[in-house]
């Protein structure tokens, strides 16, 4: 919630550049789609990308500038680069780490001045756009070894954001899950997802993170017969095989909230009243008020639990 809402503050009240840093697949494209959707620009150009790790040196030029009819071999008609393409709008450049140290120079200059040329021109040309740059480099680190030019990392990183990963933020799973389903499933609404399949998602590992997440969705409303709940059945053989070990689901889901209760500030002694609170609650719950049956299964003592209903009236 606190990075959408420097997003959205990024977005709506400022003009400058953001990188973006965070282990891959945690959503960094999706970060700056909503960043240039959020851009209340009135004349706003358009949302360009260019995954710096995909360009090649040798094509690198005419990728970022453009090219004129006849600069090169095979060079049969005039292209516009990412330069000009994204004037007026955002230029999203993804692995921007990856980047040459020429490379590097070159987009130094085009943010410093605001112009570039073609390839075979000596036309200058002006564009003005909104840089948004992500990474899965410590580009810092990166700085310290001469891998990367500091005058254009702080160009870059006048704000900077960073991305956890899904396994740190399991409250955005469920969220994103129905967000890829609508997508998907071309829907005003997602299907509800069972519970089983509910805590499937929440408890599978994704080393992929986001992307991982999508794709795993995608599979789903591809299996998904179009009525009801969505469900384990719409697992195909080799996701369900990934369905956790009980013992290892509730350690995993355990770990994961302890992590959000740190996060949050909470100490030991907070998180063990919290905890033995919630476990109470759930057994009396399960055993449908019936506190002699919730103190069997806790293995606690039937005063136990009559305290601690005594608790909750007086402070009720």
């Amino acid at each position: 919630m606190q990075l959408l809402q420097e997003i959205i503050e990024i977005a709506c009240f400022s003009k400058n550049n953001l990188l973006l840093q965070g282990e891959s697949g945690t959503g960094k494209e999706l970060i700056a789609r909503l960043l240039h959707d959020l851009d209340r620009r009135p004349d706003k150009g358009e949302l360009v990308l260019l995954d710096c790790s995909a360009v090649s040196p040798e094509l690198a030029g005419s990728e970022f500038f453009g090219h004129e009819k006849g600069s090169f071999t095979n060079a049969f008609s005039m292209r516009e680069g990412a330069f000009g393409l994204a004037d007026g709008g955002t230029l999203f450049l993804d692995e921007v780490g990856e980047l040459t140290l020429p490379m590097q120079a070159a987009l130094l200059r085009v943010i410093q001045e605001g112009q570039y040329k073609r390839l075979g021109s000596n036309q200058w040309r002006n564009t003005t756009f909104r840089l948004v740059c992500a990474t899965n480099r410590n580009l810092e680190e990166e700085v310290a070894r001469g891998r990367f030019r500091q005058d254009l990392y702080y160009r870059i990183a006048v704000n900077v954001c960073n991305l956890p990963p899904l396994r740190k933020r399991p409250e955005d799973i469920l969220l994103l899950a129905e967000h890829f389903l609508q997508a998907a499933l071309r829907q005003d609404y997602a299907p509800p997802i069972d519970e089983y399949l509910r805590s499937y998602l929440l408890t599978r590992p994704y080393p992929g993170n986001v992307r991982e997440l999508h794709q795993l969705v995608r599979r789903l409303a591809d299996r998904y017969a179009g009525e009801g709940a969505i469900t384990l059945g719409c697992l195909s053989p080799a996701d369900l095989a990934l369905f956790p070990d009980p013992a290892n689901q509730f350690e995993q889901a355990l770990k994961d909230m302890m992590h959000l209760a740190i996060t949050n500030h909470y100490t030991l002694k907070d998180i063990k009243r919290l905890a033995g609170e919630a476990a109470l609650d759930t057994a009396i719950e399960e055993a449908n008020g019936n506190l002699q049956a919730a103190a069997k299964r806790l293995g606690v003592s039937d005063r136990v639990l009559q305290l601690h209903q005594a608790g909750k009236r007086d402070s009720g």
